[in-house]
Formats: structure tokens, sequence, C-alpha cells
């Protein structure tokens, strides 16, 4: 057991606790409140500050890697523009130093996805950043199904003089892709009473399957203008879905509140010159979440460097976020978008002890540091 003592609790489920106690058994919290007797290994939490595991929900560590020692990319199946049953578990070296960097930053859980370079691209995963087998780390598989829209899947067929080659080719590969699967589907159905019309069986159409039933969501990256054809598709389609990365939103908020999807923007400190990303506007983030949209922050890791997620939380505060809210942009909000609100995301009795104390207030402190991360009920790291 272990038993953090005096700490100022922030749960992320509506409550902030001043010199509150939190008790861990067999990688669960069993007690929060004040005043816990037990005997237990235990930290003293004076003058620090405990809030969830961080968690970002859009990133590729362990599947790309930019490190001069051991480059590699693993989760672009880019030779074909459709690739919807690919599992990027698959292709993920635990050994990568950006899981260990992730937890000693105080991110204890991630959503893995695959790259862009297709239209459709596979299917994502959520895992805890600590733990020697991929499969014992994770959380669930599938979270999505991911998609792109927009200048990757284009510039990577385009040059090959492949479709998609422009914008207006991309919702279109898209649509055919759900139609044929409803198709599929319905014939499936009705083969239930005849098993002589069964349909060939198709590992494509059949991971698109999920998506349709609403099982899981479709993650679609797009900025700009294409969060529009992105909100009409899954409109089409009666879809839910998220936008992934979002740059642009402040144009769209009407749309983007109205779709009832959710939102992963980011990582806002990527260049701002040119290209999908010249238009970066953090104040959007707050705008959508006043307007009822679920938003979560994403450092698209490690495109950004995954100890910037609490740093970005604190650029949304300085343009007069609310801290609170905020912090569920990087906690419980991004544990709903996955589909494991009910195991992590807050500090609650019965969840994942993931818990990450600080030195400071974290997002509004800028030197505010991480002294502990716990993850399953146990010490990964300390300062």
């Amino acid at each position: 057991m272990l038993l953090i003592k005096n700490v100022q609790i922030h749960t992320m489920a509506g409550d902030i606790i001043d010199n509150g106690d939190i008790l861990i058994r067999d990688k669960k919290i069993v007690k929060i409140g004040k005043d816990i007797k037990e005997e237990a290994k235990t930290i003293d939490g004076t003058n620090l500050v405990a809030i969830p595991g961080l968690v970002d929900c859009h990133s590729h560590i362990g599947g790309i890697s930019f490190s001069r020692k051991n480059s590699y990319s693993e989760i672009n199946e880019m030779t074909n523009n459709i690739t919807p049953d690919v599992h990027v578990i698959y292709g993920i070296d635990t050994e990568s130093e950006d899981f260990e960097h992730a937890y000693k930053n105080g991110v204890t859980t991630l959503g893995i996805t695959p790259g862009s370079g297709n239209v459709v691209c596979g299917l994502a995963f959520a895992a805890k950043t600590y733990g020697e087998d991929i499969f014992d780390m994770t959380i669930k598989n599938p979270i999505a199904l991911k998609v792109a829209l927009g200048g990757n899947p284009k510039g990577t067929y385009g040059r090959r003089n492949q479709a998609p080659s422009t914008r207006m080719s991309i919702p279109n590969i898209m649509k055919n892709l759900f139609k044929e699967a409803e198709e599929y589907m319905n014939k499936k159905n009705e083969a239930q009473e005849n098993k002589e019309k069964m349909p060939e069986y198709d590992s494509k159409l059949e991971a698109v399957i999920p998506v349709l039933k609403k099982e899981i969501p479709l993650k679609m990256h797009c900025t700009q203008h294409d969060m529009l054809a992105a909100i009409e598709i899954a409109k089409e389609f009666n879809l839910n879905f998220t936008l992934e990365h979002a740059w642009g939103a402040s144009k769209y908020i009407e749309e983007i509140a109205e779709s009832g999807c959710g939102v992963v923007f980011g990582p806002v400190g990527s260049m701002r010159t040119f290209g999908e990303s010249r238009l970066i506007d953090i104040e959007s983030v707050i705008e959508l979440e006043n307007r009822g949209v679920l938003v979560a922050l994403t450092t698209d890791a490690p495109f950004l460097s995954i100890d910037s997620l609490i740093h970005q939380a604190g650029e949304v505060v300085r343009e007069g976020g609310d801290l609170e809210k905020v912090l569920k942009m990087i906690t419980i909000n991004p544990a709903k978008i996955m589909g494991v609100d009910d195991r992590i995301g807050t500090l609650e009795e019965g969840k994942d002890a993931d818990i990450v104390l600080f030195k400071g207030l974290p997002a509004y402190d800028t030197n505010a540091k991480i002294v502990y991360t716990i993850i399953n009920g146990n010490v990964v790291y300390s300062s």
C-alpha cells in the first residue's frame, strides 16, 4: 500500500481538497479524504499539488523516433492510401527513450495512433507509459480509426502521381470506403438467416464496422477548411469523431460546436509560418470549451517533445483559460475521448492510481516541478 499525506488534491472531478490524503492499494485509489490512518509506505505531500496523471490522446511515441542513435518510423504503411486494418500497437517499441521521457514529465497515458500519411491510416490504442510489454501496458485497443485529410496524404501520394494528389480526392476515398463497409455489414447481417449469402471476409471492411456502429470514433487529422470536410463526411454517415490538430478552428466555432465532435488541439508550439500550421489559434480552445465542446491538448509527440504538454496547458491559461478547465484538457478530457475515463483522468476511489505530484501549481506556476510520478500505484519517477 501507498499513502500520500497532506497534499492539495485537484481531483478533476469537481473538488479541490486541501491537506488531503490518498490511499492506494492493488494499483487502485481506494480512499481519498483527510487524516487517513493506515499502515503503509507514506509520501509526505506537504506543500505539494496532486493531479491525475497527464494524458496525451494523440501520440506517436514508440512508433516514430527522431533520436540520432535510433531513428525509425514504423507507423505509416504508405503502400496503399487505405489501410484501416493495420493496428499501430504492432509497430511500437517499448524500449524507446520517449516512454521514459513521458513518465518523467508526468504523462502516464498515451493514445498512440498511426501517422497520417494515408487517407485511412489504421487503428489507434491507449496505453500506460511505463512497462516492458506493450500489451500489458495497454488499457484499450482499439480506441479509434485514424483518417487524414489535407496535406499529408496529398503530399505522400501526389508526388508519386497517385491518388490522392488533391484535397478534393480525399473525401471521395473515405466515402467510398464507408459505403462499401456499410454494404458489407448489411450483407453480413442479412446472411445470419442464410449462411450461404455471407460475403467473403474482408479485413479492411471489418475494421470499419466498429466505426459505423459507433463503437469507436474516427480520429480525423485535419486543419483549416479541411475541418468542414471532416464534419460533412462524419455527418453523412452519422459517425462519432474527433478533429485532430484543428489549427484554424477559430474560423469554424459554430460548425464544430453544432457537430457534437471532440477536438484534440495542437501542438501549439509547432511552426506558425507556413502550410497547415500557419494559424495556431490557441484562443479557439477557450471558446470551444465555453461552447461545450470536449477539448483535449496534444503534443503530437515526438513531433513536439512530450514534456511540453503541461506547458501547452500553461499557454492556454495565459490566453485566459480557466486553470481547472485547462487541466482537464490534459487529464479527464482526453481520457473521455479515448473511452477510458472509467479508469483514468480523475482522482477518485476505484480508479487507477496514476498520480503526479508537483511542487507548484502546474500550468499556472511557470516553475512548477514534478516531484513524483505514480503509475498503477507504483512510484516510477521521483526527483
